[in-house]
């Protein structure tokens, strides 16, 4: 398995996949060609890269838009990266290029999309739906039935109560909690949430 970004982010992801012996990472891409290893793995440049190397990636980059950019530029074989710490159910769904990290929960009949981050300690309940490039940051909580668009960022210690929709590419501040849907595209934060920016 190869990751690309040599990011904070990817170090965490180095993190889960050592924590199982079922995977290897092989190396790492990066844009920045003065980076040459991370954690001791080596660092390559794509560009020149024998692509046929190449089995399974994981884009390692937090930033939704950066990490979408990237998914659609390389048209590379995705795969999964899941902690041994974390809780998944065997009836939830996770897709392509999606990562969860330590002691996060996904429970029974969740639907997580493409290249996701359910990152560290995060609640994915029972129901819960979450389109391509979400990111759940740690300790944030999404009560059963919750279902959020592409995109969105939902902040570190955040809560959504049951039932709720989120759209497509919000930002759900850290600490807030959601206790209404909420359309598409803004930046929201409190207790309860109240759009601050679009």
């Amino acid at each position: 398995m190869y990751l690309y970004g040599a990011s904070g982010h990817c170090k965490v992801i180095i993190d889960s996949i050592e924590s199982s012996t079922l995977k290897k990472i092989d190396g790492i891409f990066d844009d920045n060609t003065t980076i040459k290893e991370l954690l001791s793995i080596p660092v390559f440049d794509y560009d020149t890269f024998d692509k046929e190397l190449i089995d399974e990636l994981i884009v390692s980059v937090g930033i939704n838009s950066v990490r979408k950019f990237i998914v659609q530029k390389l048209q590379a074989n995705y795969g999964t990266v899941i902690h041994s710490k974390a809780h998944v159910s065997k009836y939830a769904f996770i897709d392509k290029g999606t990562v969860i990290m330590a002691n996060a929960a996904v429970n029974a009949a969740a639907k997580i999309g493409k290249h996701c981050i359910v990152n560290t300690g995060a609640i994915v309940e029972h129901d819960c739906e979450l389109e391509d490039f979400v990111h759940i940051s740690p300790n944030a909580s999404l009560a059963g039935n919750v279902k959020i668009g592409e995109g969105t960022h939902i902040g570190i210690g955040a809560q959504v109560i049951q039932g709720i929709t989120i759209g497509k590419w919000v930002t759900i501040g850290a600490g807030t909690v959601v206790i209404r849907d909420i359309p598409d595209n803004g930046l929201y934060v409190g207790n309860p949430a109240r759009e601050i920016k679009k």
